[in-house]
C-alpha cells in the first residue's frame, strides 16, 4: 500500500469544466461514500473554449441522469453529426467525418470494401453517400427519434456548462471552497497532505484531483511528475480564440478549415458562434493568427481576440502518489476531434471503476496510468492522421507534417488501409473504425487492394444493393425536420 489510510476525503484542485466533470460524476455515483470538496477561485480565468464534443458525452450525461432538454437550454447547445474538414487533403476540397454507422458491412469485411469494388465496377458515388448523418448535416437538418437511429453529440458553451454541473454538484453535496491556492502541504512520503489557500485556511483530503489546468499545479509544481513533449508530431502549440455574433442558422457539424500554418474552427451555438484559430508559432506569429482569423469569422466579433499558448503532450504518469490529473493538467493533445471534454469524462470514470476505497496501492495506479497511456496514445495517432496525410505542399507548415516521422502505430494503420483498405478499432479505442475510414479517404488514401468477398455478387445485383443504401437514407433524410427548427421545439434558450 502506498496510502493505507482509507480514501473518504476528496479535494478537486481547480474548477471550469474538467473540475465540475468530477464533482458532478463523483458526487452522482459514489456520494454516500465519500466526501467531496472543490477549490476554486473567481479570479482565475478558465480555458472555455473547448465546446464542441464527441457522442460518448450521452453516455456520461446519462449516468448522471441529466435531462437533455434542461442541459441544452442551459448551455445554448445544438447538435453536432460530425465535422467538416475543409483543406485539408488538398486545398479547395473538403471531406465529412459524421458520426455513426456507414453503409452495411458483411461477417467477413467492413462497408469500405464493398465501397471500393462498387467503385471499380464504375459506381462512382462518395463514401459519405452511405453516410445517415453526413447527408442530414449537409441539409441542414436533425431530428431525434425513437424509431431512427442517428449518433450525435453537440456544440456547447463551455462557460455556461461548468455552471450547469456546478450547480448539479451542490446540490449532491460537492462543497465548493472560494480561493486561490498558496501553497500545497506533503507527508513525509511525499503525498500530499493538503492545500492552503491564500486567506490561509487549509483543505485536507485522502486523495486529490489536479484541475489546475495547464501550471498543474499538484501533479507537476508539487509532485514533479515529467511531461512528455508529442509537439515534433502535433507542432501546432497556440491557438487564438473570438466570438462572434450568430449569421444565419446553426449548422448541426463543426468546421474545421485548414490553412497556410494551422487550422480555424467554427461552433455554432443557439446565441453565437465560437470560433478559433490553431497555428504553430514557428511558422506565425500570434498577430499575423489573430488578423488570419478575424478575416475569415462569419459575423461581428463580440469579444476579443485571446491567445492561449500550449504543449501538446501527455504526463508521464496522470497518477502519482494520491493525485490524479484530469484536464489540461494530465496533458494535451489539441482540439481538432473534440476529444477534450471526453477525456475528462472517461477519466473521472476510470477513476471511480478503480477507486481506492480501502487505501491507495501500486496495481490501482499502474492499471489506471496504463489504460489512461492507451487511450491518449490512440487519440493522439488520430489526431497526427489529419496532419501527416495530405497533398499540400504549399508552405513550410504543410511540407514539415507531410515528411515528418510518425509513431510506428499510426504508420502500421496508415500502411495497413493503403494495401487491403483495412481499417479497425482496438479494444477500448475512442475512434471507431469508420472513423478512420473517412478520414483515410477524406484526406486521400486510395487502397491498393480491398477484400474481394463481394465479387460473388453479379454487377446487377452490386449496383442494386448500393443504390438501395443510397436511396433509403435519402429517403428518410427527407422527413428530419431543419436543424433550428428542431432546436426551438425542442431546446430553446433564452437568450441573456
Amino acid at each position: 500500500m502506498l496510502q493505507s489510510t482509507k480514501v473518504k476525503k476528496v479535494v478537486i484542485a481547480g474548477g471550469g469544466t474538467a473540475g465540475w466533470v468530477a464533482a458532478a460524476a463523483l458526487a452522482k455515483q459514489l456520494g454516500k461514500l465519500i466526501d467531496v470538496t472543490l477549490v476554486e477561485s473567481d479570479t482565475i480565468g478558465t480555458v472555455g473554449v473547448g465546446e464542441a464534443t464527441i457522442p460518448p458525452m450521452r453516455v456520461f450525461h446519462s449516468m448522471l441522469g441529466v435531462d437533455e432538454q434542461e442541459f441544452m437550454r442551459a448551455t445554448n447547445a445544438t447538435f453536432k453529426l460530425g465535422i467538416s474538414f475543409e483543406n485539408w487533403g488538398e486545398k479547395d476540397k473538403k471531406y465529412f467525418h459524421p458520426f455513426g454507422t456507414t453503409g452495411q458491412s458483411s461477417f467477413l469485411a467492413d462497408f469500405q470494401h464493398f465501397w471500393l469494388h462498387g467503385k471499380s465496377k464504375g459506381i462512382d458515388a462518395e463514401f459519405g453517400e452511405y453516410s445517415f448523418e453526413t447527408q442530414v448535416a449537409k441539409q441542414n437538418k436533425f431530428a431525434t427519434s425513437k424509431n431512427a437511429v442517428i449518433n450525435y453529440a453537440y456544440h456547447l458553451d463551455a462557460t455556461r456548462y461548468a455552471h450547469f454541473l456546478r450547480e448539479f454538484s451542490e446540490q449532491r453535496g460537492v462543497k465548493r471552497v472560494e480561493g486561490c491556492i498558496e501553497f500545497i502541504h506533503q507527508h513525509e512520503n511525499g503525498n500530499i497532505k493538503s492545500i492552503e489557500l491564500a486567506d490561509g485556511q487549509l483543505i485536507e483530503g485522502d486523495l486529490f484531483i489536479d484541475c489546475t489546468g495547464f501550471s498543474g499545479l499538484l501533479i507537476e509544481k508539487t509532485l514533479h511528475t515529467g511531461y512528455e513533449d508529442w509537439s515534433h508530431w502535433l507542432p501546432c502549440d497556440s491557438a487564438v480564440a473570438v466570438q462572434t455574433e450568430s449569421v444565419g442558422e446553426p449548422k448541426p457539424y463543426t468546421r474545421s478549415i485548414a490553412h497556410q500554418s494551422g487550422w480555424q474552427w467554427q461552433i455554432p451555438l443557439q446565441h453565437r458562434t465560437g470560433n478559433g484559430f490553431v497555428f504553430c508559432s514557428k511558422y506565425m506569429s500570434d498577430d499575423e493568427a489573430k488578423k488570419l482569423l478575424l478575416e475569415n469569422v462569419e459575423g461581428k466579433p463580440i469579444t476579443q481576440p485571446r491567445v492561449l499558448k500550449y504543449r501538446t503532450g501527455r504526463r508521464k504518469k496522470v497518477w502519482n502518489k494520491n493525485c490524479v490529473a484530469l484536464g489540461l493538467s494530465s496533458g494535451f493533445v489539441e482540439p481538432l476531434e473534440s476529444t477534450s471534454i471526453y477525456l475528462f469524462m472517461n477519466g473521472i470514470v476510470r477513476l471511480m471503476k478503480l477507486f481506492p476505497f480501502d487505501g491507495i496501492s501500486a496495481s490501482h495506479i499502474d492499471e489506471y496510468n496504463k489504460q489512461t497511456l492507451n487511450e491518449i496514445e490512440n487519440v493522439r495517432d488520430f489526431i497526427i492522421l489529419h496532419y501527416h496525410v495530405t497533398k499540400r505542399n504549399d508552405s513550410a507548415f504543410w511540407r514539415y507534417c507531410s515528411q515528418m516521422d510518425i509513431p510506428a502505430s499510426l504508420a502500421h494503420r496508415i500502411e495497413l488501409f493503403k494495401d487491403n483498405a483495412a481499417a479497425f478499432q482496438a479494444d477500448n479505442e475512442l475512434f471507431r473504425l469508420e472513423s478512420w475510414t473517412h478520414v483515410m479517404l477524406g484526406q486521400g488514401i486510395m487502397p491498393k487492394s480491398y477484400h474481394k468477398v463481394f465479387a460473388t455478387m453479379s454487377d446487377q445485383e452490386l449496383n442494386a444493393h448500393l443504390q438501395s443504401i443510397r436511396s433509403k437514407i435519402l429517403e428518410v433524410a427527407a422527413k428530419v425536420p431543419n436543424h433550428d427548427f428542431f432546436i426551438s421545439q425542442y431546446c430553446k434558450a433564452q437568450i441573456s
